[in-house]
């Protein structure tokens, strides 16, 4: 194993054990920086809706590194529907979906949940070694425009993270598309 691949998987190593003591982790992902924390620490979602200034009406995207994490949500749409949603990930499209295991302050006020299995290696292993899905809201305060280097995250919000994993953003050119799987219509 070469330097850079020791380095890298030591770095989600620390990521992975900041998400777990209730910390929040900036990281990459495919086209903007993201803020996550686990989705079930009332603390540390509440600490991410702060940093954002973000109503907490609003919900925020929970990612996986695989879409079977997301099975008790997927499995109660039609069969095409679920292949449609199946066949859109690793990708760079949130799909809205029925749920009730996420609290509300992951969901907002609704009855849905904004799911994605991001098309970002270093995210999905974030995700897969975390062992479950992890919040994860674009990096920036509410109305601002999101962080797309890490320059940009220390400036803006290094003060307030717990641990900013190294990384890049993928090819996309901003925030994931995010659609509702009951009707397919595009929300963004």
């Amino acid at each position: 194993m070469n330097a850079t691949a020791s380095d890298e998987d030591a770095d989600i190593a620390k990521a992975v054990a900041v998400l777990g003591n209730g910390g929040i982790v900036a990281h990459a992902c495919e086209g903007v920086w993201g803020l996550a924390c686990d989705p079930w620490s009332e603390t540390a979602v509440t600490k991410i809706l702060s940093i954002k200034h973000r109503d907490e009406t609003k919900g925020l995207i929970v990612i996986a590194h695989d879409s079977c994490i997301f099975d008790a949500e997927i499995c109660e749409l039609e069969l095409n529907k679920q292949e449609m949603v199946r066949g859109s990930w690793p990708g760079h499209t949130t799909w809205i979906l029925p749920s009730e295991r996420f609290s509300k302050l992951v969901t907002g006020d609704r009855l849905t949940i904004a799911l994605r299995v991001p098309d970002h290696k270093q995210a999905r292993e974030l995700c897969r070694r975390y062992g479950k899905p992890l919040v994860s809201t674009s990096a920036n305060i509410s109305n601002k425009p999101p962080a797309k280097t890490r320059a940009e995250i220390h400036e803006i919000l290094g003060s307030v993270v717990d641990f900013v994993l190294p990384g890049r953003i993928g090819d996309a050119t901003g925030p994931s598309t995010i659609r509702d799987a009951l009707t397919g219509a595009k929300l963004r």
